[in-house]
C-alpha cells in the first residue's frame, strides 16, 4: 500500500498539479493507494496538551493522528508532495511528524539511547516538493538532516527527493519538466 501524504491549502495551486500526476501515475500502475491531504482533513499540527500526557505511551488524543499512523502502519510505500517555505517543509508537515510518530509506534530507543524505527515500515520513500530558490540553498536540510534525524528513525527509508526550483517565477517548462519527473519516478 502506498501512502501519499499531500500538504497545501490552495487546490488550483502546482502542488496540486504534482498530487494529480502521483494519484493518476499510481491508479495507471494499478497501485493501491491513500492520499492524506492535511489541510482537507483540517488537521491541527499543534500538539497540545491532551496528546502530549499520552504520547510516551504510544497513545494521542486526536483520532486524525491516530488514523494517520494506522494507514502509515499498512504502507510500504510513502510519498511526500509539499512546497518548501522558508528553506523547510509547511509547519502542518512538521505537525504531521511530531503529533503522528508516536512513541513505540514509529520510533523506540536502542540500549544506547538512540532513536531507532519501532513498527513503521516505508521501503521507498519519495519526497517531490517546490520551492521559489534554487534546489542547492535548503538541500543539506532535506538530504542531510530530515532524511537522517527523521525519516530514517522512523522507518521510512530510501529517501528520493526531487525539487522543482523557481516554481512560481521560472519558465513554464520547468513545470512541464517537473511533471514529467513525476510522473517516471512514480
Amino acid at each position: 500500500m502506498t501512502t501519499v501524504l499531500y500538504a497545501h491549502p490552495y487546490d488550483k495551486s502546482f502542488n496540486h498539479a504534482v498530487l494529480s500526476e502521483v494519484t493518476a501515475a499510481l491508479e495507471a500502475q494499478g497501485k493501491p493507494f491513500s492520499v492524506i491531504d492535511l489541510y482537507a482533513d483540517g488537521f491541527n499540527p499543534a500538539l497540545e496538551a491532551a496528546s502530549l500526557r499520552l504520547y510516551s505511551r504510544g497513545e494521542t488524543a486526536d483520532p486524525l493522528a491516530r488514523k494517520y499512523l494506522t494507514t502509515l502502519l499498512g504502507s510500504n510505500e510513502l510519498i511526500m508532495v509539499f512546497p518548501v517555505w522558508w528553506g523547510m517543509m509547511p509547519a502542518i508537515v512538521k505537525g504531521f511528524f511530531d503529533k503522528v510518530m508516536l512513541a513505540g509506534e514509529a520510533y523506540g530507543y536502542s540500549d544506547a539511547g538512540e532513536l531507532i524505527p519501532a513498527k513503521i515500515s516505508i521501503g521507498r520513500t519519495l519526497m517531490f516538493t517546490t520551492s521559489q530558490n534554487p534546489t542547492e540553498r535548503f538541500a543539506p536540510f532535506f538530504e542531510d538532516y530530515f532524511r537522517r534525524c527523521v525519516l530514517d528513525v522512523v522507518g521510512m527509508n530510501n529517501l528520493e527527493w526531487h525539487n522543482c526550483p523557481l516554481t512560481s517565477h521560472g519558465p513554464e517548462e520547468n513545470r512541464t519538466r517537473f511533471l514529467s519527473l513525476v510522473r517516471a519516478t512514480v
